[in-house]
This record gives C-alpha cells, sequence and structure tokens, in this order.
C-alpha cells in the first residue's frame, strides 16, 4: 500500500459517489463522473490498492433490526496494564449492541457507540455487560435526539 496518493477531482468524485452508493456499477459511476468505463475502472483499482478505498460493506439500519435506540457511551477505565486493556478491548469489541468502539487520547478513554431497542434494553446492557467489567471507572451515556449525518 501506498503511503502517498495525488488525488484530482474526478478522483474525489469517485470517492464521494462510492461513498454515497458502494453498489454503482462502474458503468454508471463512469457516466456519472464523465469517463467512459476501462478508465474509470483503472481509476477505482488505483484507489482501492493505494488504500484509499478500503473496503464495501452494507449499511445496516438499526431500526429494520429493533434497534432504534442509539447511545454513545463515554467510558474511562481504571487500570493502564496492557493485558487488563487489551481484554476490555476485546470483550466490548465482541458485544453484538456495539457499533462503534474507539480509543482515544485523554478523557474519556473510550466512546462506544451502541443500539439497542429501547431504554429498558439499555440499562439492561448498562448494569449487566458494561458496568460488572472490573477496569470500568466511569461510565457517561449520551442518547442520540437525532443522528445528523452517518
Amino acid at each position: 500500500m501506498s503511503n502517498s496518493i495525488t488525488l484530482d477531482a474526478i478522483d474525489r468524485e469517485i470517492l464521494f459517489l462510492l461513498e454515497q452508493d458502494g453498489r454503482l456499477t462502474n458503468v454508471e459511476l463512469a457516466r456519472r463522473v464523465g469517463l467512459t468505463p476501462p478508465p474509470c475502472l483503472r481509476r477505482v483499482k488505483r484507489l482501492e490498492e493505494a488504500g484509499v478505498i478500503a473496503g464495501y460493506r452494507a449499511r445496516i439500519s438499526p431500526e429494520a433490526l429493533g434497534r432504534s435506540l442509539e447511545v454513545v457511551m463515554s467510558v474511562e477505565i481504571a487500570v493502564n496494564d496492557l493485558e487488563t486493556v487489551e481484554e476490555f478491548e476485546s470483550r466490548i469489541a465482541g458485544l453484538e449492541e456495539v457499533l462503534e468502539f474507539r480509543r482515544m487520547f485523554g478523557r474519556p478513554d473510550y466512546y462506544i457507540r451502541v443500539a439497542v431497542r429501547d431504554q429498558f434494553a439499555y440499562e439492561e446492557f448498562l448494569s449487566q455487560r458494561i458496568l460488572p467489567l472490573p477496569p470500568i471507572a466511569r461510565v457517561d451515556s449520551h442518547l442520540t435526539m437525532k443522528r445528523i449525518k452517518g
């Protein structure tokens, strides 16, 4: 993978369109950026090989799965030894309710974004699956009022 790649306006438009709809056919993508299919495909392949396009995936609707309540948790832990931190991270990352999990610089130590059915399901998730974990020192819950982007 290349450390650096120069992007022109067409490359940026390709990236924008693929972010919006990763299932665009090469023919449709080429039409939208004003290229014929072969050079468009070469550009996409170059972006993939350089690691600019890291992959393609489906965006799943939490509401369709009965998980309409989204909560962002700010989590602080009370340990610093690597083994405990790695075990904690592995356990949290393995929870199906966890949509996103980030280790931060400074405080809080982590941001965890979860999706659950409702406030009762969140209370159960928090009290039975998160708070009992040994390194937990503090959890602040931030319920999503409205998703603006993402």
